[in-house]
């Protein structure tokens, strides 16, 4: 994230970060699917590049649609983001590219491409020390830092957008060890009546 900060990609890192979007369903969000009140947003397409021409497609399963709660931070960068795009489009007027209403764009309302972002990403994560580290990445640290903190697995999965919890924990098994010492280690205090 520090590598990431004040980048063009910044928004899309924190997104997907702090939410466990896929790239395609970050790059695709419309700010109509954004609740700034009630600090969630809603997935429900995603976006694809055919050579020079986008288009929006479903999620491939109904899992996949979902609605997921904004961190504070998350949440305080889409509020600038809202603002300064929103100043950005008076000043370009007519230039400005009308049409998808995305959230991430390139600086004239033309959403963002993904081979871009991952190319951006690559060279930050070079930069900062991790070069095997993908985009898609970040989704398996949101739900690896969620599972580690002990927030259930059911909502885990539901955040992912995935089938079912067996298949989020089996993706995840890796984080077992740590759950079991935590429950261990809640149960004792439990047994000593320790609040």
């Amino acid at each position: 994230m520090a590598e990431a900060e004040g980048s063009w990609i910044e928004g899309v890192v924190l997104l997907a970060s702090g939410t466990g979007m896929r790239l395609s369903e970050v790059l695709g969000l419309p700010w109509s699917n954004v609740d700034l009140d009630l600090a969630v947003l809603r997935v429900d397409r995603t976006i694809a590049w055919e050579g020079s021409e986008f288009l929006f497609e479903e999620p491939k399963t109904d899992y996949a649609r979902r609605t997921v709660a904004l961190a504070p931070t998350v949440l305080l960068w889409l509020k600038r983001q809202r603002r300064v795009q929103n100043e950005r489009r008076l000043l370009f007027g007519p230039a400005w590219r009308v049409g998808p209403d995305v959230v991430h764009e390139g600086g004239d309302g033309t959403p963002l491409r993904d081979d871009s972002v991952s190319s951006a990403f690559a060279s930050l994560a070079e930069r900062a020390g991790m070069p095997a580290v993908r985009f898609h990445d970040l989704r398996h640290a949101y739900a690896t830092r969620l599972l580690e903190a002990g927030v259930h697995p059911k909502v885990v999965s539901e955040a992912l957008g995935h089938s079912s919890v067996a298949f989020t924990m089996q993706v995840y098994q890796h984080v077992m060890p740590s759950m079991q010492e935590t429950a261990a280690k809640a149960i004792e205090r439990a047994l000593r009546g320790d609040h």
